[in-house]
């Protein structure tokens, strides 16, 4: 699939749901409505469709990606779906190329495997997560590891020596790197691998524009891939600028930054001091304008176009956070009407 036609321009656009639980909601309807979301996706001719990883919080259900990922592929049929992401800095890559192996075979040629640096909670998630952990590796090093337990390679580990994952998949799955920092950029150009920026957490397009012209410029050919770079962005599309604005549920972003030189977007300022009180080191709390793509039809093609002409993506991944799900489900008929001459029915 190439996209819907724009003028002379292919863009393909994607979905990521996070699964959120919104007031007299339940977990239970998150994950309805994100397997409604999925299907819609499907319908509309949306290309992936991605889900989240949280961990202890009340406000998003999807603590675990692989879990959610097997069930909407047996909910769908053609579109790719994948973790966007998996918090790679928790896991083990043998067992995550092997959740992924499985996934693969269940559905050939459908699954991506997107991994973050971000911990996806606060401190004490964490400490659970990684509990008994010992001599970790860096997250360059694990993401290597993974890249070769998924194309089947043995590991390089003399402890580990011949080791494989199982079973093998006849496509496996395709490896993306999720950030928000120049950082994580060169680190995806250095392994040759996709790079998705998420600007509805980072929040400044300047980093964003800087990050993929530095993942273009230090791509590592020599791997056999090419570039591929992807935004993520918040997006909501209704009849008119005027109620999409009214929809708007969080204009600001949270950001805490530790005096260790760490710095992580949360959901909240409660969440931002409850991660700096569990740090045990001094910190600052950061909030910032949201980049948010707002507004009717005319409006958010006119904004995504701008946005594709500034950074030279082929890929937007678009993540849409209304309360109301009729709504929701409305903001991306328009927007894959706003990218097409057919409209949607």
């Amino acid at each position: 699939m190439q996209g819907w036609g724009v003028c002379d321009l292919s863009i393909r656009f994607s979905v990521l749901d996070q699964s959120p639980i919104y007031p007299g909601e339940t977990a239970e309807v998150a994950f309805a409505h994100t397997i409604q979301v999925a299907q819609k996706a499907e319908e509309l001719g949306f290309y992936r469709f991605w889900v989240s990883e949280h961990h202890d919080s009340e406000q998003l259900a999807g603590s675990s990606p692989e879990v959610l990922i097997a069930y909407l592929l047996a909910k769908t049929n053609r579109i790719r779906i994948g973790s966007g992401g998996v918090m790679l800095q928790h896991y083990s890559p043998y067992k995550v190329a092997e959740n992924f192996n499985v996934l693969s075979a269940l559905a050939p040629g459908r699954v991506d495997l997107g991994v973050g640096r971000a911990p996806g909670g606060l401190l004490r998630s964490t400490k659970a997560l990684q509990r008994n952990v010992v001599n970790p590796l860096s997250m360059t090093d694990k993401i290597i590891e993974l890249r070769k337990y998924l194309q089947g390679n043995p590991s390089d580990d003399e402890a580990f020596a011949g080791l494989k994952a199982t079973p093998a998949a006849s496509v496996p799955a395709d490896l993306h790197i999720l950030g928000t920092s120049v950082e994580s950029a060169e680190i995806a150009a250095e392994l040759g691998l996709p790079y998705v920026f998420s600007l509805f957490i980072g929040g400044d397009l300047n980093v964003a524009l800087e990050a993929i012209r530095q993942y273009r410029e230090r791509f590592d050919f020599t791997s056999g891939g090419q570039p591929q770079a992807i935004l993520a962005l918040s997006v909501i599309v209704a009849d008119s600028d005027e109620v999409a604005q009214s929809l708007v549920t969080q204009r600001k972003l949270v950001k805490i930054h530790l005096a260790s030189g760490r710095t992580l977007t949360v959901g909240s300022i409660a969440q931002a001091e409850a991660y700096g009180q569990q740090s045990n080191e001094p910190y600052t709390i950061e909030e910032k304008d949201a980049y948010l793509t707002v507004g009717s039809k005319d409006r958010v093609r006119w904004e995504i176009l701008e946005l594709q002409a500034a950074s030279g993506v082929g890929e937007f991944i678009v993540t849409t956070n209304v309360a109301d799900f009729g709504l929701r489900l409305r903001s991306f008929e328009l927007l894959r009407e706003a990218f097409s001459e057919v409209p949607a029915t």
